[in-house]
Parts: structure tokens; C-alpha cells; sequence
């Protein structure tokens, strides 16, 4: 199974919306799909905030993986957020998001990224691992404060 990453393009949202949808159900978090869409859609036709990738074959991925981007000072530039990564249940386990997470990085600092943050469930220790092996880090004295409107 290949990690390969395809930049996801308005063509892909058809294999795109349903992933989120699987990845929103196991997670619980509430989304209709007109709402998935109206967020997805900037994504694939190039809105420059963000972008998608799939995993996998682009015909029948694997999983997804949204990066968010931002500006950073303290990183010097151009900064990004994994708002999801998602990997089919029947595929996890082999070693895919590992790769996704190494690879990923590579390709965007090359064009500029300076720094990719993530958020953890601290209770989900795997991930945990996951991550670190990817070479992330907790920093300490910092956690992620949200507020939504």
C-alpha cells in the first residue's frame, strides 16, 4: 500500500467528501454534507489558505490529509496546520500515515513552509508516538486555545 499523495483538485471531490464524512463519523464531530463541501470545495479549486492531498491511489484513496496555512514570526514565514488526516480503517497499521507525515513536510518546506503544527488527543497515546516519530514535538508551556464564533 502507497502512501503516494496527490494534490486534490476539483475533480477529486468526489472521492474527497466521502473520507471526511467517514473520518467526521468516527470522530463524533457534527457536519452536514453541505457544510463538508462548502469547506472542502476552496480547497480543491486552489484557495490559497489551505490544500488537500489524497492518499493513495487518486481513484481510490486510502485516506486524506488538509493542511491550513498561516504566518509566523517566531517560525520565520510561512507556517501550517494538519486540520485532519485521515486513513481508512482497513489500511491502518502499515506504516501509511508515518510516511504521509514524512513526506508531506519535505514537499512544503521546499516551497517555503518554515514550521507544520498538529494538535494530539492527550489521551491517545499512539498518536502521540505517531507523531514524534514524525519528528513532531510538544512544546513545552504551550497548548492550543481555540475559540470558535
Amino acid at each position: 500500500m502507497s502512501a503516494a499523495l496527490t494534490l486534490a483538485n476539483s475533480d477529486h471531490l468526489d472521492k474527497l467528501a466521502p473520507l471526511v464524512a467517514a473520518f467526521h463519523a468516527e470522530q463524533g464531530i457534527e457536519s452536514t454534507e453541505p457544510d463538508r463541501l462548502n469547506a472542502l470545495r476552496p480547497l480543491v479549486e486552489g484557495i490559497p489558505h489551505g490544500t488537500a492531498y489524497l492518499i493513495g491511489p487518486p481513484r481510490a484513496p486510502i485516506g486524506y490529509i488538509v493542511v491550513s496555512f498561516g504566518w509566523s514570526v517566531e517560525f520565520g514565514g510561512l507556517d501550517g496546520i494538519i486540520d485532519e488526516l485521515y486513513i481508512r480503517p482497513g489500511v491502518r497499521g502499515r506504516g501509511i500515515a508515518s510516511e504521509v507525515l514524512l513526506t508531506l513536510p519535505k514537499a512544503l518546506s521546499d516551497v517555503g513552509l518554515k514550521a507544520l503544527h498538529l494538535e494530539v488527543d492527550t489521551a491517545q497515546d499512539s498518536l502521540q508516538k505517531l507523531y514524534a516519530k514524525a519528528g513532531f514535538r510538544l512544546r513545552d508551556g504551550y497548548h492550543l486555545m481555540t475559540r470558535t464564533f
